[in-house]
């Protein structure tokens, strides 16, 4: 067999699914058609030791390319195969959580208020340590020649500008996006899930009997 399947690895996949397929689990291209639709099918890893019951239950394993190499190989020995992806990948496994809107709503007001109130806090504090009114103050005397007598212009575009700050910071207005770009916590989740990802591998590098008890369990 003279075909070369190509396959590509993200770092990290999710699956609602037991039984975790190669269709599922790996991006395939070949000139044949038939070897792809062949090699979904086949099954990669089946997550047996995962808690069962009416609860969401989730299970995380690491798998390798070498994993998936095996699998092809063991239906098509000759093929030749090129990743042009991952090297390791977590796999985590939960079911489907049943949708309840009462408590997605209100989990999304107690972290709106969290956020909220701490914002708030954070901003009092820096105003408070940094003396922002006194400082006002001094600048309204030096521009003006007289010393204000309470709210001034100074307050209100420094809260206008504050305002605008945060929106533009982070790229919404309520529900809306200003920009397709994205936003500081969509970064910095981005960087923490690979992080994470890197350490699950690292991890199951350095024990390296885990894969063959996984093995054993199934």
């Amino acid at each position: 067999m003279n075909e070369i399947l190509y396959v590509k690895l993200e770092k990290n996949i999710r699956t609602y699914n037991r039984t975790l397929t190669l269709g599922e689990a790996v991006q395939m291209q070949c000139a044949d058609s038939k070897i792809v639709n062949r090699l979904k099918t086949e099954k990669l890893y089946t997550f047996d030791h995962a808690r069962r019951g009416k609860h969401t239950c989730a299970a995380r394993t690491v798998l390798s390319i070498l994993d998936v190499v095996e699998k092809i190989q063991a239906v098509y020995p000759s093929l030749e195969i090129q990743n042009l992806g991952e090297e390791d990948f977590v796999v985590e496994y939960s079911t489907k959580p049943e949708e309840n809107t009462f408590f997605t709503f209100a989990k999304t007001a107690l972290v709106c208020l969290i956020c909220f109130f701490g914002s708030a806090f954070s901003i009092m504090a820096f105003n408070n340590d940094v003396s922002t009114v006194k400082l006002f103050d001094q600048f309204y005397t030096l521009l003006t020649g007289q010393a204000p007598d309470g709210f001034t212009v100074l307050e209100l575009t420094y809260s206008v500008g504050l305002s605008v700050g945060i929106i533009a910071f982070f790229n919404h207005i309520g529900g809306r996006r200003l920009s397709k770009e994205p936003t500081p916590i969509e970064v910095e989740m981005r960087l923490y899930e690979d992080d994470v990802n890197t350490t699950l591998i690292k991890t199951a590098d350095r024990n390296g009997t885990r894969r063959k008890e996984d093995q054993k369990e199934n």
